[in-house]
């Protein structure tokens, strides 16, 4: 039988083609359906260890903040007032100070301060608006209904804050625990949310005291402002007064009735 070299150079050629083109992969133990790839092994074995890398970094941040208490404060709480009484004179002061009291505000303020004349009422009743009495008149009523309210805003805030210490402490621990029991991210985001809204109540307690502040400044600033205009009124009418009445020696005989020294 002769044999045919140049087709058989052929099928060699073809067969190592064929090898070269294809993929990296051959049958174990002898059974021609399972393959093994070692591509695609190592790209999985690099996913793997690339996820539990991740894994580990996650569960370490979420889990465990052993090093919390460096981050730590101190709360500083808020002692009572003690106005001293030694006749009566500031009844219920310390009561309007140190709760929620608007009443005692009231009558507080009333003992504290001093009483208008029963008889002011028909004295002020013909003076004019804008006139020296009835501004004095005008920040007088404007004191009393704007000081016992900042009695009572003090008050609230202090008892507020002393009703709140027992939340503000057991969030205030939470919060600087380490242990796994607190740190899991729906217990930490739970905890923000909880200390954002203790915040939030501060800011509004904080924020009518210094409503209060400011309504305080408003009276001193009249107060102020009336006397600056008292004490330049009366140089204007001193002024006027010299003019229309002669002070020399050659008129000494006249009295000067409206004199302001």
């Amino acid at each position: 039988m002769k044999l045919n070299v140049g087709k058989h150079r052929k099928w060699i050629i073809g067969g190592a083609a064929l090898l070269l083109t294809a993929t990296p992969g051959f049958a174990l133990f002898g059974i021609g359906d399972i393959v093994f790839d070692p591509t695609s092994y190592g790209s999985l074995v690099s996913q793997l260890t690339t996820l539990q890398t991740q894994y580990n970094m996650l569960k370490n941040n979420i889990t465990h903040f052993s090093l919390k208490q460096q981050w730590q404060t101190t709360l500083h709480t808020l002692e009572s007032v003690n106005v001293a009484n030694m006749f009566g004179e500031t009844a219920g002061i310390n009561i309007a100070l140190n709760s929620n009291a608007p009443g005692t505000s009231s009558t507080a303020w009333k003992i504290a301060t001093v009483a208008l004349n029963g008889n002011a009422a028909s004295y002020l009743q013909g003076q004019q608006l804008g006139n020296s009495r009835m501004s004095q008149l005008a920040m007088i009523e404007t004191s009393d209904a704007i000081s016992p309210d900042c009695l009572t805003a003090v008050g609230q805030y202090r008892s507020g804050r002393s009703e709140n210490a027992t939340a503000n402490t057991s969030l205030f621990s939470q919060q600087f625990d380490g242990s796994d029991s607190t740190n899991s991210e729906v217990q930490q985001l739970n905890l923000l949310n909880a200390a954002e809204a203790q915040k939030l109540s501060e800011m509004q307690a904080q924020g009518t005291l210094h409503s209060c502040l400011a309504a305080q400044m408003t009276v001193a600033n009249m107060e102020r402002r009336n006397a600056a205009v008292e004490d330049l009124n009366t140089a204007v009418f001193v002024q006027q007064q010299r003019a229309s009445n002669d002070t020399s020696a050659a008129n000494e005989g006249s009295t000067w009735q409206t004199y302001l020294p």
